[in-house]
């Protein structure tokens, strides 16, 4: 056999299915368990779990990066994509400016400044990174 004592290949087999990522379902019973680690551990790094913790949520990312990627969006697709959600119009976005300013903005003929990023994550309660 490998050097690898009977005491650990048995914890082993208890363990790497919390640790198993390979589909959707997998997936699905990781978060639960990171949600219910969360829960318990929060973030005392001096809890027994708080390395299953941090272990589960580097596999968690890695799953997400590979199989669920954030697409590259603009500000703009990112403002419309809220005002969508919200049900807004050009005049429902007084943060930005004046309706003209507003449809400069939207149609991509004047980007975003400073103020109006911040008032628009203000309002949507989202970081201002998503609009630069």
């Amino acid at each position: 056999m490998t050097g690898i004592p009977q005491e650990l290949q048995q914890h082993w087999t208890a363990i790497s299915p919390l640790l198993s990522l390979r589909n959707e379902e997998e997936y699905d019973r990781a978060v639960e368990r990171l949600n219910s680690l969360l829960d318990e551990v929060g973030t005392d790094e001096q809890h027994p779990l708080y390395t299953l913790l941090d272990t589960l949520g580097t596999l968690i990312h890695a799953y997400e990066e590979e199989h669920h990627p954030i697409p590259e969006c603009s500000a703009i697709d990112v403002l419309h994509f809220l005002m969508d959600e919200h049900g807004l119009t050009q005049s429902d976005v007084p943060e930005i400016g004046s309706q003209g300013v507003v449809s400069e903005v939207l149609r991509g003929k004047r980007e975003l400044n400073i103020r109006q990023i911040r008032a628009l994550a203000k309002r949507f309660q989202v970081s201002p990174a998503v609009f630069i």
